[in-house]
C-alpha cells in the first residue's frame, strides 16, 4: 500500500488551549526534469532559530534547502531508474520549471549531471517505502529499506532507486554553518 501524505498541524490559542489548526492530504509537486519524482513539501521554519507559542506560524517551505538554524521538513517519492524516462522538453522550460517550484533544488547538484551534490545541513532521513541505495565519494552505496535511518552530515552524496517500486523517504533538514 503506497503512503498518501497527510499533514496535522497542531498551535495554540491565546488562552493558551491547543488546537489542530490544519489537517488535510498533501499534494506532491513534481517536474518535468525529474520524471516520476514527487516532493511534498510539508514544513519549514525560517533561517535563524525556531519559535513556539501562541503566535501562529506560517510554514517556510522553500527554497527548498533551509539556511543556517533554518528547517525543512519533506518527503520526496523516487521513481525506479529502470522505469524512470529521461526528461523531455527544452532543457531551459525545465530548468525554469524547477526553479519556480523547487527554488535551490538543483543548485547544490554538481554540473556533470550525475546527481551528485553536497548541502550545508544537517539532514535525519528514514526510508518509509521501497528502496533506495545512498552512494558517497568512495563509490560505496548503502542500501536504504523501510526502517533505515540516515545522518547526514552535509556530505557529497547522490540518491538512486535501483528496486523495481518507487521509493519513499522522509528528511528533516536543518541549515547548518559548515566549518572549514
Amino acid at each position: 500500500m503506497t503512503i498518501q501524505p497527510r499533514l496535522v498541524v497542531t498551535g495554540r490559542r491565546p488562552d493558551d488551549t491547543s488546537v489542530v489548526l490544519s489537517d488535510g492530504p498533501v499534494e506532491p509537486i513534481t517536474v518535468g526534469a525529474i520524471p516520476g519524482s514527487e516532493f511534498y513539501l510539508l514544513w519549514g521554519t525560517e533561517d535563524g532559530h525556531a519559535t513556539v507559542g501562541n503566535k501562529p506560524t506560517e510554514p517556510k517551505i522553500l527554497p527548498f534547502f533551509a539556511g543556517t538554524g533554518g528547517t525543512r521538513f519533506l518527503l520526496a517519492r523516487y521513481a525506479p531508474e529502470s522505469r524512470t524516462p529521461e526528461p523531455a522538453g527544452d532543457p531551459a522550460l525545465l530548468a525554469a520549471e524547477v526553479a519556480e517550484k523547487l527554488p535551490g533544488l538543483t543548485d547544490v547538484l554538481e554540473p556533470d549531471g550525475a546527481g551528485m551534490h553536497t548541502t550545508d545541513t544537517l539532514d535525519y532521513a528514514i526510508c518509509l517505502e521501497g528502496e533506495l541505495h545512498l552512494e558517497l565519494d568512495d563509490g560505496a552505496e548503502v542500501r536504504l529499506t523501510p526502517g533505515t535511518c540516515v545522518v547526514q552530515q552535509g556530505t557529497r552524496h547522490n540518491w538512486h532507486n535501483r528496486g523495481d517500486k518507487p521509493a519513499l523517504m522522509c528528511f528533516i533538514g536543518i541549515g547548518a554553518a559548515r566549518e572549514a
